[in-house]
């Protein structure tokens, strides 16, 4: 093992992961970009995430920012998940997936350390939250 500690494992759980979800919508409008080269400095100002593809890199940046690149999404909204879950937790994106499958939403997750985000369409954001939230409630009664 190495010299770095892993703070708390985070919930594993299924039934408590979705019970405490707790899904909340981020204020900020973002877009997913691709790019081919970026200055480090760009990274460390703007972009909320990274990962390097065959293709290209790609960014998550604000909506604002997204104008300057050739490879773009539509805007999208971010759901975050505040339960630190783990990374080792087994079914959490399937079970959020599909809910929001089930809603016709598209869904893109990312995983942090400590939280799941959800990136869905911007127009779908209220109607995602919404939706999670009753995922989240139905899995409180069992």
């Amino acid at each position: 093992m190495s010299a770095n500690k892993a703070v708390g494992a985070g919930e594993s759980d299924l039934l408590t992961l979705i019970a405490q979800m707790s899904p909340s919508l981020d204020d900020q409008i973002w877009a997913f970009v691709s790019v081919t080269e970026v200055s480090n400095e760009y990274v460390a100002e703007y972009a909320l995430a990274t990962f390097r593809e065959i293709e290209g890199t790609t960014l998550i940046v604000p909506w604002e920012r997204a104008e300057q690149f050739d490879v773009c999404s539509e805007p999208m909204a971010r759901i975050t998940l505040n339960i630190h879950s783990s990374l080792e937790a087994v079914g959490l994106t399937a079970a959020v997936s599909q809910a929001l499958a089930s809603e016709a939403i598209s869904a893109n997750v990312v995983a942090g350390f400590y939280h799941d985000h959800i990136f869905v369409p911007q127009s779908a954001g209220e109607r995602a939250v919404a939706c999670l939230t009753l995922l989240s409630a139905a899995a409180e009664g069992f």
